[in-house]
């Protein structure tokens, strides 16, 4: 089956950033095209009030300023809706998700384009096979008690309709790189092949 890729890099760092290095080496693995995403370059609008207006509001309803205000969020969604498999570089600050991330997750879990209300709650609606979700941390152990990271991101793939998500663990960031990134990698290699 033919992969299409949206890696999202979520890593303030630009340089020496293990998430990066795992999510390039992770995309690669998977030897497909890719739409490549970085939120430590790109300048994400946190969600107003006048956001979550023009998302209540009819698309043939809209205002051009709602238009224009949606434009970042359309094409976000564009980018999920164009790819069958997802890439996340996630590192762990203080506890949860980097705040870019948070901000595109705001942008992209919308009712009617990534997600529907049913009578049995809400229904995804990407098309998207798999997520994998690099989580690099220091002293925070993912998938301990108080990563709340892994399982929120999880949750996000599910809500907007990601059939599966895996979780690659970078954990211990702040011992030997080469270890880890070999580490990861390995789990990478299990993913993939």
């Amino acid at each position: 089956m033919s992969r299409t890729v949206l890696k999202i890099d979520a890593s303030a760092r630009i340089n020496g950033s293990l998430s990066r290095q795992i999510t390039d080496y992770l995309h690669k693995s998977l030897g497909t095209d890719v739409i490549e995403r970085d939120l430590a370059k790109t300048s994400l609008p946190l969600l107003t009030e006048s956001h979550i207006g023009a998302y209540f509001t009819a698309k043939d309803k809209r205002s051009a300023e709602q238009q224009q205000l949606l434009s970042i969020s359309d094409q976000l969604i564009a980018e999920l809706k164009a790819v069958n498999t997802l890439v996340i570089g996630a590192p762990i600050y203080n506890f949860s998700i980097p705040a870019a991330l948070k901000a595109w997750i705001d942008l992209v879990c919308r009712a009617g384009e990534t997600f529907v209300y049913t009578e049995s709650g809400p229904k995804g609606l990407l098309n998207i096979d798999t997520a994998y979700i690099v989580v690099t941390a220091g002293g925070t152990p993912v998938a301990g008690d108080i990563d709340f990271n892994s399982p929120y991101l999880q949750q996000i793939c599910g809500f907007m309709g990601v059939k599966q998500s895996h979780i690659i663990d970078v954990s211990g960031s702040k011992r030997d790189p080469d270890t880890l990134i070999d580490f990861a990698k390995a789990q990478v290699d299990k993913l993939v092949n």
